[in-house]
């Protein structure tokens, strides 16, 4: 099969020819219709995250149907639309595990980092890590869902309670909370690089109540901030524009150095909190109410051999929504 490889950490992909993975114990082998780009890929590349499988085949917002069955695997049929996510595997042993933390577990692996991705024509997958997608959306449309989504959701949780919510970085994962948060009548502001009036207005459009530079003040105190974009110094902007006994969400992977701020900003009860990782549960939330809710889903296709310029629209603030991939055709299909 054609897949985009990392070698190294720090080089760009590379289009190769690669086996065609087989299908193991509970595992199902996946043809692949669309994998989203997450800025979580480029931590991995860049080197931000350490110890990624080596070479890898990146990509965990994978759409795809089920091309063959692996020994024992019964939960899906031949031919039915599945997702993968982040989390594709959890031991069901350790303390976090037993504590439904399973997003925590000692022994996790994930799908695009200690497990081949969706920069390809196939993946496999464990079936009980597998999501079952909502009609009414594309695989192209879907394949944002399975991270941007699921994680956006999580912290979105973290939050449910508050009225008047900041999102600080308008991607992939903003773009479809804001319409969640929107759809069950919460106040949005959206906070996107200085100077970006395109997005800004973007925002507004799918539901934001306001929307203006990262380095501005919210124009009311805020209940809740999420922070999306990888920038630690937004966390001291968003506790700054948020109301007594608000929270701070923070929902990347990585993030860089928080710097130091004043006791008196945290004072009053605010919370600083992280999101880590996905459970099983949260996918079957969340994508209940993606059915629910008409989720308008703004992405960018690139064929499968162009994930690099993927990549560096990404980097570049370049792309309103998400990104997807759309592999090629297997040539060798019957």
């Amino acid at each position: 099969m054609k897949a985009m490889v990392l070698e190294r950490q720090g080089e760009r992909l590379k289009y190769k020819t690669v086996p065609r993975p087989e299908p193991m114990e509970k595992q199902v082998l996946i043809k692949i219709e669309a994998c989203g780009v997450c800025r979580t890929d480029l931590h991995i590349i860049d080197g931000e995250l350490k110890n990624p499988k080596l070479p890898l085949i990146l990509g965990h917002e994978i759409v795809g149907r089920v091309e063959e069955l692996g020994p024992g695997a019964n939960k899906f049929m031949k031919g039915q639309r599945v997702g993968v996510p982040w989390l594709g595997y959890a031991c069901g042993r350790c303390k976090y595990c037993k504590e439904g933390l399973e997003n925590l577990c000692d022994n996790a692996l994930f799908t695009g980092y200690t497990l081949d991705g969706g920069y390809a024509q196939y993946c496999c997958a464990h079936e009980d890590f597998i999501l079952q997608i909502p009609e009414g959306y594309s695989s192209e449309k879907a394949a944002p869902l399975l991270c941007a989504g699921l994680i956006g959701y999580r912290s979105y949780s973290k939050a449910q309670e508050a009225e008047r919510i900041g999102l600080y970085g308008f991607g992939a994962s903003a773009h479809i909370i804001c319409q969640i948060a929107a759809y069950e009548g919460k106040r949005v502001y959206a906070f996107t690089r200085d100077g970006d009036r395109e997005k800004q207005e973007f925002a507004k459009r799918i539901g934001a109540y306001w929307a203006g530079g990262s380095s501005t003040m919210a124009p009311e105190p805020l209940d809740a901030a999420i922070i999306f974009a990888p920038v630690g110094s937004l966390v001291v902007r968003a506790l700054q524009s948020t109301d007594k006994a608000g929270k701070v969400v923070c929902a990347g992977i990585y993030m860089s150095d928080i710097p130091s701020f004043p006791y008196s900003l945290l004072w009053e009860e605010r919370q600083i909190g992280s999101v880590a990782n996905l459970t099983r549960e949260d996918g079957k939330s969340f994508m209940q109410v993606a059915a629910k809710v008409p989720i308008e889903l703004h992405t960018t296709a690139f064929e499968l051999c162009k994930a690099n310029e993927a990549i560096d629209a990404i980097r570049g603030g370049k792309i309103k929504g998400a990104a997807v991939l759309i592999p090629e055709e297997d040539e060798h299909a019957a």
